[in-house]
């Protein structure tokens, strides 16, 4: 007798890194794993509730974008979306910039109506809309102020090619707000991190070329000994390689070659997954927090620990310029958020002993005579 085939709709199976199948149920971007054994009661059981799950949990269907007609939001989107100027960006930044311009295109004009912002015809924007659009992200003010930012961007280079002749977001102000963004490590953090993983380790390795060479996750992940000459690391950032192919420059601290030569290397990295493989920018984040988690450590992070350098080298006397050359920033106003912090410190340490320098005991003050009540002397 054959086996009773069991069709699973929306059922899909992939290997992980490890080599360890995993199966999921997937409707559209969303998907449920299934951790029970094929052909199982529990596995049919698991099965029937990620289904009923995803059904559960389906958002609303959105707007489509289509077609947008000459003259209109959606129409100008798809100009710059083409243009050489938006091409020119990393891959990572057009998809951000394009999701949120298009999130802003299936917006409707007025709320409960089904007159989207894409058919708003350019020459009736104002920064009214750009306004509405910012603050129906009141809820999450940085992506409100992400919208203004890509609009804006967006805006700007249709004055420059003649399609605008003025940038509707221009007078519409950022959403102010207070926020850390992600934890800084403390010298402390530091101390621990290593105390859990120490010099030989890779672990130990990703710390040290994080936080001697302040580089972003995503360059330190392509950094190998041939990027290395008479004692200088040569390299072209990543997140501005598209624009412009500026050499960045840094030296090897004695400390850090020590590290360096005490590590498990790759051949063309310097870190390397199990698989003898360079690590991808998100892979090598998540496996960096699960080494933090390891040293107790769950609120840090890899760019935490560039934020950590900043401030320190900031405290140690850098200036502007400085940091931007380390951190490969080319704009002053990243490197002067630290710089001010540090001087903010310093000033402050030196008024606080101003305020106890003159200071003088009254110790010659009279003594108060209270007199009793009912005498002759508080009558």
């Amino acid at each position: 007798m054959s086996a009773v085939r069991v069709n699973f709709p929306y059922l899909l199976a992939d290997t992980d890194r490890h080599g360890n199948r995993r199966l999921y149920v997937r409707r559209g971007a969303r998907k449920v794993r299934i951790r029970e054994k094929l052909g199982t009661e529990a596995f049919a059981q698991s099965y029937a509730d990620a289904l009923s799950a995803l059904d559960r949990d389906a958002p609303a269907t959105r707007p489509t974008i289509k077609a947008a007609p000459a003259g209109t939001l959606g129409w100008l989107a798809a100009c710059y979306f083409g243009s050489a100027e938006f091409r020119g960006l990393d891959p990572k930044s057009q998809a951000t910039r394009r999701a949120i311009i298009e999130e802003c295109l299936r917006e409707p004009r007025k709320p409960g109506s089904t007159d989207l912002m894409r058919d708003c015809p350019i020459g009736m924007l104002s920064p009214a809309h750009v306004k509405m659009l910012r603050d129906r992200k009141a809820d999450k003010p940085g992506a409100g102020n992400n919208r203004k930012k890509y609009l804006s961007s967006m805006f700007g280079w249709a004055i420059d090619c003649g399609i605008l002749r003025s940038n509707p977001a221009r007078d519409v102000r950022r959403i102010r707000y207070a926020t850390a963004g992600f934890y800084t490590w403390t010298i402390d953090d530091v101390r621990q991190f290593e105390n859990r993983h120490p010099v030989g380790t890779k672990a130990r390795l990703a710390l040290a070329l994080l936080l001697f060479l302040g580089v972003r996750r995503g360059d330190v992940v392509t950094l190998g000994r041939q990027h290395v000459r008479d004692g200088t690391l040569r390299h072209v950032p990543r997140k501005t390689r598209h624009r412009r192919h500026t050499l960045s420059e840094k030296p090897i601290l004695p400390i850090l070659a020590d590290i360096i030569a005490k590590s498990p290397t790759g051949s063309l990295t310097f870190l390397e997954t199990k698989f003898k493989k360079p690590f991808t920018a998100a892979g090598f984040g998540g496996w960096f927090r699960k080494r933090c988690d390891e040293a107790g450590l769950p609120q840090c992070s890899a760019h935490g620990l560039r934020k950590a350098g900043a401030s320190i080298a900031a405290e140690n006397g850098a200036t502007d310029r400085q940091l931007m050359a380390l951190f490969d920033w080319t704009t002053a106003k990243q490197a002067n958020s630290y710089t001010e912090a540090a001087n903010r410190k310093q000033l402050a340490a030196e008024a606080s002993r101003l305020l106890a320098r003159d200071q003088v005991v009254n110790t010659d003050c009279p003594t108060l005579i209270v007199p009793p009540k009912n005498s002759a002397a508080s009558q």
